[in-house]
């Protein structure tokens, strides 16, 4: 909160959200990357112990409307910290609907309508000052809030100078200087404003339009003024924060859990989803003497919940609903997705030019990087509901054949023929069947890149070994790579206690053989990773 002869400081501009996934590594990797082995480790060999490390669930009940609104509360504060904490540019805007929308149509209507009556009012004869009082009343108040505990000389003076009891007297006598208590009302403003809002107050000051409409603008800046406080605050806020955000967010999501039982069923399908899909591949077992029948091993809790990790990058947000745990991380989530999806489309095209074209345009950086940039450019996008990926395909594919064409001539290389040319376009626009041989090799190895980046340790060292046939987008893989594994390691460090809840509930319902089951317990095997 300002002083009364201090400013806050203006906040930066909002970005968009691949920018605001990308500042969030960093911050991830300060808070979690240190502690998550230890974390983890602990969290999936909790013994109940703590309240604090352990989640717990309470039977079904029914829900009173006060409880409701408590674990709609903790929502909140759990979405708004976690922003906070994982977005350095995070601020507070004005809410501002669309022009043509049907809130800002009524909105506009009604601000009319009322600010209409005060002019209707003021310009009577004689003037009615009832709204102006009520209106010089909420000024008073906002103004008063705006001031620290400790500002009581310059609380006393808004106290004086507002005294709407005198007010009411001197209306009673049509006695009221109504342009006087604002332009009294507009030198406070200045004097606790931000610096950012020192020309909204210049303006204010020159002002020479009728009263009502300049009792308007001081509403206007008033509530501009409100944001920079609310702004101020986080920021003297995140340092605490950070400091305790892996606490803080999992000791809300427990209470949201207690009051709400059925908080955790999406990340319980999201994981059960995965248990049964290992179970389905893994390889048998040793065959039992009994009856010489393979069975199933048991996945171990660190290969299944890093499975179900990997899983989020192909997330159909469309038919799913993402799991609870997730939910605060859903925008970076799918930021992340979008861009992997260009980006493994990129490498596809290119690596279908280089195995059809061959030593003619092998070798050439230059090349290849315009090829890059110009498909990244046609491809921008392509996880719009409108977009058309046959029809950007079929213009890579033209552009592409031109580009190569000029560099072929340049180089007393013959140009494509028209056979070779149908053919680089027809195995270009053969990418978008998700049987084609290209984008298969390309989408499993991917996966192979973030298995590896989840499963080690050190998954900073991990980042640049980007396996063959990836190099060609192996910097956009990096970074991507990079803020994806900051946010799993974040986000272990906060759930790890509920998902090892779910796990070890999950693998107790399984019916097995004793034979079938892994020689470690799940504890066991945690700790020995």
């Amino acid at each position: 909160m300002p002083l009364n002869d201090e400013r806050p400081t203006s906040t930066s501009s909002g970005e968009d959200q691949s920018s605001d996934v990308e500042s969030s590594s960093e911050c991830c990797d300060n808070m979690a990357l240190s502690s998550d082995q230890d974390s983890s480790r602990h969290s999936f060999n909790s013994d109940g112990s703590s309240k604090h490390c352990t989640p717990s669930s309470s039977p079904p009940k029914v829900l009173t409307l006060d409880e409701v609104m408590d674990a709609g509360r903790d929502l909140f504060n759990l979405r708004i910290s976690h922003e906070i904490v994982m977005n350095p540019d995070f601020h507070m805007e004005l809410n501002s609907q669309q022009q043509h929308s049907l809130w800002n149509q009524v909105k506009q209507n009604l601000d009319k309508a009322y600010w209409d009556v005060l002019e209707t009012e003021l310009n009577d004869d004689p003037p009615v000052y009832e709204h102006a009082i009520k209106l010089l009343e909420e000024i008073r108040e906002i103004l008063l809030s705006f001031l620290n505990p400790g500002a009581n000389r310059m609380r006393t003076q808004i106290m004086e100078v507002l005294d709407i009891d005198l007010i009411r007297q001197q209306a009673d006598n049509n006695a009221v200087d109504i342009q006087g208590l604002a332009a009294y009302i507009i030198s406070i403003m200045g004097k606790l404003c931000a610096p950012s809002r020192d020309e909204d107050i210049k303006r204010l000051r020159q002002n020479t339009d009728n009263i009502v409409t300049l009792l308007r603008e001081i509403f206007r800046v008033l509530e501009l003024m409100r944001v920079d406080i609310v702004n101020v605050t986080i920021a003297s806020l995140k340092p605490l924060l950070q400091r305790s955000c892996v606490e803080y967010e999992r000791e809300t999501f427990q209470n949201i859990l207690e009051k709400t039982p059925s908080a955790l069923n999406h990340t319980t399908s999201w994981i059960q989803s995965v248990l049964e899909e290992l179970l389905s591949s893994s390889v048998p077992a040793e065959q039992t003497k009994d009856n010489g029948k393979g069975q199933r091993a048991l996945p171990g809790p660190f290969q299944l919940i890093n499975t179900a990790f990997l899983r989020l990058l192909t997330w159909d947000y469309s038919k799913n609903p993402i799991p609870e745990t997730w939910v605060t991380d859903e925008t970076r989530l799918q930021e992340i997705q979008w861009q992997l999806k260009q980006c493994q489309a990129v490498n596809e095209v290119l690596l279908i030019v280089y195995s059809t074209i061959g030593g003619p345009v092998q070798g050439l950086p230059t090349l290849s990087d315009r090829l890059k940039r110009m498909t990244s450019v046609l491809l921008d996008g392509m996880h719009r509901p409108d977009f058309n990926l046959e029809e950007s395909l079929e213009g890579v594919s033209s552009q592409i054949c031109c580009e190569l064409n000029k560099s072929l001539t340049e180089r007393d290389y013959p140009a494509l023929t028209p056979e070779l040319q149908a053919t680089l376009t027809g195995q270009i626009c053969n990418i978008t069947q998700k049987d084609n041989v290209i984008r298969t090799l390309v989408e499993d190895r991917v996966q192979q890149y973030f298995m590896a980046l989840i499963s080690d340790s050190k998954s900073q060292v991990k980042l640049e070994e980007v396996p063959a046939g990836l190099s060609a987008i192996k910097p956009e893989l990096t970074l991507i790579g990079k803020k994806f594994i900051s946010l799993v390691n974040y986000n272990k460090a906060v759930y790890g206690p509920f998902y090892a809840d779910i796990i070890r509930k999950l693998i107790s319902s399984i019916s097995l053989p004793e034979a079938s089951l892994p020689k470690d317990t799940a504890q066991d095997s945690v700790t020995s990773e």
